[in-house]
């Protein structure tokens, strides 16, 4: 069965993110395709994409290989965060389904239990949901695509911090689904910019030299599971 590119693509990406793949090593078509056990025609096509995602660059005498985003880029990455979540909020409050909202509450529900309970890793990956969903919630494939690349590149290139006070952040996300929920678009738009700014403050950029980039994934890089992709 031919494993389709854009799950190639997403294998890779996460890698990067992750920080398997150092910024500015090579990514040679041919390791890829062993690592990945796929053909070298979904490697191509999946570096492709992440050039035009801006995780992979082409340089000349050395082929595709991976970006190294300046501060600069990764200060401008959080400013357009700031600008374009409140929008989607805003959107979603116009645009919203029942069913976005069912599972914004849900998520809300959760998010305020284990804020309660301190579990921070489940945390993350719920606030990961939320935001993802609210996006969708905008009702604009575009806005949605723009937000969801913008949170890998912010993933990739900062470490995030907890915040000080789990239960006030999950707060904030029970503000803002209620003013999605009235349709209230302008509440929407400020809870959002608040809660957003906020949460930029907790993050960390992660560049460094290339040599401290190497060791920290020569000690931490771990075999890739693949399995996932060829259901």
């Amino acid at each position: 069965m031919r494993i389709p590119a854009h799950s190639v693509c997403t294998a890779i990406r996460d890698d990067i993110v992750a920080g398997a793949h150092p910024r500015g090593s090579r990514l040679t078509e041919e390791l890829l395709a062993r690592r990945y056990g796929v053909s070298r025609v979904p490697v191509r096509e999946a570096l492709r994409t992440l050039e035009a995602e801006g995780f992979v660059v082409t340089r000349r005498h050395a082929g595709a290989c991976v970006a190294e985003p300046t501060e600069q880029e990764a200060a401008d990455l959080l400013e357009m965060r700031m600008l374009l979540e409140p929008l989607g909020a805003a959107r979603a409050a116009q645009r919203r389904t029942e069913s976005h909202l069912k599972v914004l509450r849900g998520l809300v529900r959760l998010g305020q239990e284990r804020a309660r309970r301190g579990n921070s890793e489940d945390l993350r990956s719920l606030g990961g949901w939320f935001h993802e969903t609210l996006a969708q919630a905008s009702g604009s494939p575009a806005l949605t695509s723009v937000l969801t690349q913008l949170r890998h590149k912010i993933a990739w290139m900062y470490a995030v911090d907890a915040p000080v006070s789990p239960v006030e952040s999950w707060t904030e996300h029970g503000a803002i689904v209620d003013a999605v929920a009235r349709g209230d678009s302008e509440r929407a738009r400020a809870v959002t910019a608040m809660h957003t700014e906020r949460a930029t403050g907790a993050h960390r950029l992660r560049l460094g030299s290339a040599g401290e980039r190497a060791d920290r994934v020569r000690n931490s890089q771990h075999p890739v599971n693949t399995a996932g992709l060829r259901h």
